[in-house]
């Protein structure tokens, strides 16, 4: 990580950013002393049957696949047809895409119908009106990324659906952004299907607008021996993401990857709660994976894992110690830029950092577990803060990721303050693929 001090460069830019913004500088070792507000109660989005007559789409999200395409999911209550029409102008479908529809059920509870469907070829930075199963009541929109760089992703972990989460993503929806990155934990649902219903209303209006890739976390298992024994099945169901997709197939919808801005940016969805250990699948198609990206074109690669490798908060501390150890040597092998994860709900940065110590070749860490979850912050930190840690704080919030170009990505941390989104931690990021230091 570059930081004022050391890249004139990054100093200019950093300083036009803060006087136009008001934004406070970079910050090194701090726990901040911000005190939080009160913890928010969990939303009711119940379905509303009578305004429903089961072919209505609903729980509407979108996902990348590929560099021009887009997967579109949704929910009718009865059986509707799979298939998505779209076009450049509100109201004028000129093409359609079929796709499956699928079903599951968990204990007592059965799904909608679970549809999906891929289309495309889609131009880049272009907005698509689009409506589902043929239903003329919904019109939904989208806007496709960028082609190329600057790109401006969203991320947001542990987001649950309280009051919080709602603030959160009126934060995000306020943004400009092409993406959101989601490092696990999305609806809490614990095992109580119609939680994941709920929280698929919750984020339509976000998640239908923008794509949003996810990995998994805890929260997702939800599995129970004998009555239900495979893990992940509501959210393999509902949130499928492109892993058969690109150059490089996973196999597996607990992991994958995915290119944006012509590939300039490779991004690397990690499985926390799947086989990790050398010589695992996973494993196996990460350092596959690592050795296909080319650094010439891609400026910067960032990974997300749901448990942090790195954590200075009481909560959940060493969780993600085994993971690092299996894995941060292919990272680093591959010049990761940045890592971020969730689990713990509190927001923590990290300095560059490789085996437990300052690298100024290694990533940068980031946890972001933060995004409104119903159970609650983590205020505790262990004392006094480790010197890799460069600044911490207990309160929900989201973190924004611009790539400006080839060499420097600008990291803002931003608090929910009094459902005001503040500003409260950022830094510089140079890519390792620019530093001949970290090219030997």
């Amino acid at each position: 990580m570059a930081t004022a001090n050391s890249l004139p460069l990054a100093l200019l830019l950093l300083l036009l950013a803060a006087a136009a913004l008001s934004l406070p500088p970079p910050s090194l070792a701090v726990t901040s002393p911000y005190v939080r507000p009160k913890p928010r109660a969990t939303l009711s989005l119940l379905r509303k049957d009578a305004d429903d007559d089961g072919r209505t789409p609903e729980q509407v999200h979108i996902s990348v696949v590929g560099s021009d395409k887009m997967r579109v999911t949704w929910i009718t209550g009865d059986d509707a047809p799979a298939t998505v029409e779209y076009g450049t102008t509100s109201g004028q479908y000129p093409f359609s895409a079929t796709g499956s529809t699928d079903t599951y059920s968990y204990v007592l509870y059965h799904s909608g119908k679970i549809h999906d469907v891929v289309i495309g070829p889609l131009k880049p930075s272009t907005t698509y009106y689009y409506r589902c199963s043929n239903d003329t009541s919904r019109e939904f929109s989208f806007r496709t990324p960028p082609a190329s760089l600057p790109f401006k992703f969203v991320v947001a972990g542990d987001l649950g659906q309280t009051g919080w989460t709602e603030s959160t993503l009126r934060h995000i929806g306020a943004a400009d952004y092409d993406m959101l990155l989601l490092p696990g934990d999305l609806s809490y649902a614990d095992l109580y299907q119609p939680r994941w219903d709920s929280y698929g209303r919750l984020v339509e209006p976000l998640a239908s607008a923008r794509p949003w890739m996810v990995t998994h976390g805890n929260h997702e298992i939800e599995k129970i021996p004998l009555v239900e024994p495979r893990s992940f099945k509501a959210y393999n169901a509902r949130w499928r993401m492109p892993y058969d997709a690109g150059a490089s197939p996973s196999g597996s919808n607990l992991y994958y990857s995915f290119d944006v801005a012509g590939g300039a940016v490779h991004v690397i969805m990690l499985g926390s709660y799947t086989d990790y250990a050398a010589g695992s699948a996973q494993h196996r198609w990460l350092q596959g994976d690592l050795a296909s990206v080319d650094r010439a074109r891609a400026a910067f690669v960032v990974a997300l894992v749901h448990a942090p490798w790195y954590n200075s908060n009481e909560a959940h501390r060493g969780e993600g110690d085994g993971m690092r150890a299996a894995m941060e040597e292919l990272l680093h092998g591959g010049r990761v830029d940045a890592v971020f994860a969730g689990h713990v709900h509190a927001y923590e940065r990290f300095a560059r950092v490789y085996g437990g110590e300052a690298d100024p070749c290694g990533a940068v860490h980031v946890t972001i577990g933060d995004g409104g979850n119903r159970e609650g912050l983590a205020e505790k930190y262990v004392d006094p803060q480790p010197a890799t840690s460069a600044f911490r704080e207990a309160s929900f919030g989201h973190g924004r990721l611009e790539v400006v170009n080839a060499t420097h990505a600008l990291w803002t941390w931003h608090r929910n303050d009094d459902d005001e989104a503040v500003v409260a931690d950022q830094a510089w990021i140079t890519s390792l693929a620019s530093n001949p230091a970290c090219n030997k």
